[in-house]
């Protein structure tokens, strides 16, 4: 194989217009999350994405004894410990048996004195359908205006969605959904999750594949998910290998074109996540709900590259903030 990439912070660099829609983004994710109890009619202030939590976990990232040895210096440890949280994609929350199809698996890393290492929010969908930044930010903040019921934001958001068409339909985008549609009925733990964008790897860049160990696609096939999750989880071990491809030429593995897949790199398994069964935290605590995944917050070698990885930077934190800000509030009068 020829040598990995180099992380450039040029990866990341927004232009001015980028900027300013950023701007204009945020102040929408604050307004969102300010409103969000009701706007999902719950009595805390939720996420701006992956609002309805599922399942909070503990588990262990156990490493890989013969892992390359260019890896083994980030992974110095046998075992680390794990926060895991399942969620939906959605912005707000519903109390329906059935939900897309579009899931999340957050993990937290920390060590063995319980600092954090990594968060990596992991999704069940390995692609990214917009590719422009610009349209991306005006899209988003067309939608969380919808939410708040600014209606003159209905038309933007439509104009939007017609120009994001082309970038959906490349052939590893429509391949993937295809996929997902034949997939919509399963088990929540039998789909592999991604990363979607790059991450560091100190100097290298990579992306993230977890691939569940044998999981039975049809459990829970007449059960809410949240149901269905919890009981699972209550009576078995849970184990995914965690696989690494890694950036050698933009060509085949581009950093800021996230609705193609990589090629010509090949899977490394470094380790396995894994769950005991009966490790199930209290996600309806509010310490649990104050949680947050933010990859930004991790080490500098571990965090996120590209431009549209970017701008989460911003976002977790203004909807973090806020998010924090209202729930401790709440936790106070409710204490």
């Amino acid at each position: 194989m020829p040598n990995p990439l180099k992380y450039n912070k040029t990866f990341d660099e927004l232009n001015e217009e980028e900027k300013k829609l950023l701007q204009i983004n945020k102040k929408t994710i604050a307004d969102f999350v300010e409103q969000s109890s009701s706007i999902s009619d719950v009595n805390y202030a939720t996420r701006n994405a992956h609002a309805k939590t599922y399942a909070v976990a503990k588990g262990i990232f156990r490493i890989e004894p013969d892992i390359p040895e260019s890896l083994q210096p980030f992974f110095d440890k046998e075992k680390f410990d794990l926060t895991i949280r399942f969620s939906n994609a959605q912005l707000k929350i519903k109390n329906t048996k059935k939900d897309i199809p579009a899931y999340g698996f957050a993990v937290q890393i920390k060590d063995e004195s319980g600092a954090l290492l990594a968060n990596y929010p992991l999704v069940n969908f390995p692609l990214f359908p917009v590719q422009s930044v610009s349209l991306f930010l005006k899209l988003f903040s067309s939608i969380n205006r919808l939410y708040m019921k600014q209606w003159s934001s209905l038309f933007p958001m439509f104009i939007q969605m017609i120009k994001m068409l082309p970038s959906l339909l490349t052939a590893d985008m429509l391949r993937n959904m295809l996929k997902l549609i034949r997939k919509r009925n399963d088990f929540i733990l039998s789909f592999d999750y991604y990363s979607v964008g790059a991450y560091r790897l100190g100097d290298h860049m990579i992306k993230i594949k977890l691939s569940p160990s044998l999981v039975d696609k049809n459990t829970g096939r007449r059960q809410k998910i949240k149901d269905s999750l919890k009981n699972y989880l209550q009576k078995n071990d849970f184990t995914a290998d965690v696989l690494i491809q890694i950036c050698y030429d933009l060509k085949d593995q581009p950093i800021n074109r996230l609705n193609v897949e990589w090629k010509n790199s090949p899977f490394i398994k470094i380790g396995e996540v894994q769950i005991a069964k009966n490790s199930l935290l209290d996600f309806r605590n509010c310490n649990t709900e104050l949680l947050s995944f933010n990859p930004f917050e991790s080490k500098i070698f571990f965090q996120p590259v590209g431009k549209i990885q970017k701008l989460r930077d911003d976002a977790y934190k203004v909807s973090v903030q806020t998010r924090r800000k209202i729930n401790k509030l709440l936790h106070g009068k409710n204490s």
